[in-house]
C-alpha cells in the first residue's frame, strides 16, 4: 500500500509514519514546501498512484490566540485539505480512501455525542471543524472519506501531557476551574491504531469519533494523574488565569465534550488503553 501523509512531523504523525513503515507500506511524507506547489505539481508528486491519503496538517491550537493566529488555525486546515481534494480529483489513479483529521471540539458541551449527533458548538473551534470537514467531504464523489474527530491525545513527548507533566510531577498540578468539564481522550497508540484500522476497513466511512469509550471529568483526570505520579493535586487553576495566558484559546481547557466511539466499537475496533488510569499508567510507569 502507498500512503500519502500530511502533517507527518507532528505529535500524531511521527508515530503514525513509524507504524506505516513497520507494516511494510510505502510512505510519502508531505512537507510544508510541497503545499506551495501548483495543484498540478502537487497531484503528480504527492497524490498520483497513492492508495490512501491521510491529512493531519494544521497549526497548533495550544497557544494564545489573536485574530492573526485564529486565521492561521483555520487556513492551515481548510486550505491544506482543499489542496488534497483538488489533487485527488485530478489524479489519473485516485486514492481509494481519504482520512482527514478533525476534532471533538465540533460538538457542543451539553449532551453526549455519538457520530450521529448534530449538536454542534457555536465556538470558533466548532466553526473551524465544520469548515475543515466540509472541505474534506467534497471528495466523497470519488473516494471513501473518513473524518477523524479526535479528542485529547495522551502520550509522551507531545500533546496535552507534555505541558501538564512538570507541574503535576512536583505536586502543583490541579483541576481547572470547577473540574466538571468532560475530557474525551485517546491514548496515542490507540489513535494510531484507529488510523490503520480505518485504512484497512472499507466499510468505515464518514464521521468517526476517535476517543476512548470512557470519558472523564477534568477533576477525575486530575486525581488519576496525581495518583499515577504519586503527587498531590490539591490546587485549583482559576479560569481567569487561563484566559490571561491563552485568551480565547482557554475554551479548550474550560469547556469539554462527552463523546463516545460508537462507530469504532460497532466495527470491531478494540482499544488497548480504554480507561484514563491504564492510559496514564502505560505512559508514566
Amino acid at each position: 500500500m502507498i500512503v500519502t501523509l500530511g502533517g507527518s512531523s507532528g505529535f500524531v504523525g511521527r508515530t503514525l509514519q513509524k507504524k506505516i513503515r513497520e507494516k511494510g507500506w510505502t510512505l510519502r511524507n508531505v512537507s510544508r514546501e510541497d503545499f506551495s506547489l501548483s495543484d498540478e505539481e502537487f497531484s503528480a508528486k504527492i497524490v498520483e498512484g497513492a492508495d490512501a491519503v491521510i491529512n493531519l496538517a494544521g497549526a497548533p491550537i495550544s497557544k494564545k490566540w489573536n485574530e492573526t493566529w485564529k486565521q492561521e488555525i483555520l487556513d492551515s486546515r481548510r486550505l491544506t485539505t482543499g489542496k488534497f481534494v483538488r489533487a485527488m480529483a485530478t489524479a489519473k489513479v485516485r486514492p481509494v480512501v481519504f482520512i482527514n483529521a478533525s476534532a471533538t471540539g465540533i460538538y457542543d458541551s451539553i449532551g453526549t455525542h455519538t457520530e450521529t449527533s448534530a449538536a454542534f458548538s457555536d465556538s470558533f473551534l466548532g466553526r473551524v471543524c465544520r469548515e475543515w470537514e466540509t472541505e474534506a467531504l467534497s471528495a466523497e464523489s470519488f473516494t471513501r472519506v473518513v473524518l477523524m474527530r479526535t479528542g485529547m491525545v495522551l502520550g509522551k513527548n507531545g500533546g496535552a501531557l507534555e505541558k501538564m507533566y512538570f507541574p503535576f510531577s512536583i505536586g502543583i498540578g490541579g483541576k481547572i476551574g470547577n473540574g466538571r468539564q468532560i475530557i474525551s481522550f485517546i491514548h496515542l497508540e490507540d489513535l494510531v491504531n484507529v488510523y490503520l484500522f480505518a485504512l484497512e476497513t472499507p466499510s468505515l466511512t464518514g464521521v468517526v469519533n476517535a476517543v476512548s469509550p470512557f470519558p472523564v471529568t477534568n477533576a477525575e483526570f486530575t486525581d488519576t494523574l496525581g495518583k499515577v505520579l504519586n503527587q498531590p493535586t490539591w490546587m485549583t487553576i482559576p479560569a481567569f488565569a487561563l484566559k490571561l495566558l491563552y485568551g480565547e484559546g482557554a475554551q479548550i481547557l474550560l469547556e469539554g465534550q462527552k463523546v463516545l466511539p460508537e462507530k469504532l466499537e460497532s466495527a470491531g475496533f478494540r482499544f488497548l488503553f480504554p480507561t484514563i488510569r491504564n492510559s496514564l499508567v502505560q505512559i508514566y510507569r
